[in-house]
């Protein structure tokens, strides 16, 4: 498969269900005026922000209601939960999917300009707890940055899919165009390694890191999940880990982050792994519920479970 440099209407047509085609160009669309909040945002060394109609709102609760806004104009999602408010909001009746997202992950460091980005997850039916990560039917990460681009992954789409924000020089702030096709993540020195605090109490994690440094990889590391994962996908090797100890707990909500990216990762020809196996595997039991992660080729994930694996998360 290669780029098509298809509009997003255009493309969406390879997507049978025409309520996902309606629920996918909500979020697209949400994730441009995203986009355009901040690039315009005014930002001080506490935080940013920007108007919102008539209020003037910090950025990350400007996007969390952009999101919402968006996916009830959609007229097809039943529920919706964000990460800044960890609870199943109503939104349509009779809706047919419910979305988790985190709307702005890495907000603490847009002040700096660096890149951040959105995280979503598309399930069938009303609820988003009691699920795991295999039931997910669309996916993605939204990464605002020089450039502004989503990663897609829909289930049954081969490979996942990046869409680039081309400014058109209108009121509408650009136009999605289809970019690139991912569907294979090789063997390849790059790591992002994430909560180095818990290298200090668990050890397999300390050795992992010196395996890295004694073996030269390339430290590609932001602080912002959304990019440090993606750039996995671009490079078509890597890998992303975020162990947890227990001093330095797993941060990360499954149903947030941990999921929706590990089926967009694997979608595109990557491994995830909790320590023990796939992060799709996970039961979502509550909105709390958090784990330590690994995305990244076969290999380095393989590494990771052999090295890291599940015994100090365990105890914790």
């Amino acid at each position: 498969m290669t780029a098509t440099g298809e509009p997003l209407e255009d493309w969406l047509h390879r997507v049978e269900d025409q309520d996902l085609r309606k629920c996918l160009r909500g979020i697209f669309t949400a994730c441009k005026e995203i986009a355009y909040k901040i690039r315009t945002a005014s930002c001080d060394k506490m935080s940013c922000f920007n108007d919102f109609g008539d209020e003037q709102l910090a950025i990350d609760v400007l996007a969390d209601k952009l999101i919402f806004d968006n996916l009830e104009k959609s007229g097809v999602v039943a529920t919706a939960s964000s990460e800044e408010v960890p609870v199943e909001k109503p939104i349509t009746e009779g809706g047919k999917f419910s979305v988790a997202f985190d709307p702005l992950d890495g907000s603490s460091i847009i002040d700096t300009n660096f890149s951040v980005g959105t995280i979503f997850g598309v399930w069938p039916g009303a609820r988003l707890v009691g699920v795991t990560g295999r039931q997910i039917c669309a996916a993605g990460m939204a990464v605002y940055g020089p450039r502004t681009a989503i990663s897609l992954a829909i289930d049954g789409v081969e490979g996942a899919h990046e869409f680039l924000l081309i400014d058109d020089f209108s009121g509408r702030h650009g136009s999605w165009i289809h970019t690139s096709v991912f569907t294979t993540v090789n063997e390849g020195k790059l790591f992002a390694p994430g909560n180095l605090r818990a290298a200090q109490d668990n050890p397999g994690y300390q050795k992992l890191l010196d395996f890295y440094f004694s073996e030269k990889y390339q430290l590609r590391y932001t602080g912002g999940m959304v990019p440090d994962v993606n750039q996995i996908l671009v490079k078509g090797k890597g890998v992303f880990c975020n162990p947890a100890s227990p001093s330095a707990k797993a941060k990360l909500r499954v149903l947030y982050e941990v999921a929706p990216i590990g089926f967009l990762m694997e979608k595109g020809g990557a491994k995830s792994s909790d320590g023990k196996g796939s992060v799709l595997d996970i039961p979502i039991g509550s909105t709390e519920i958090r784990s330590q992660v690994c995305y990244g080729s076969a290999g380095e994930v393989k590494r990771f479970e052999e090295m890291v694996g599940d015994k100090i998360v365990a105890q914790v």
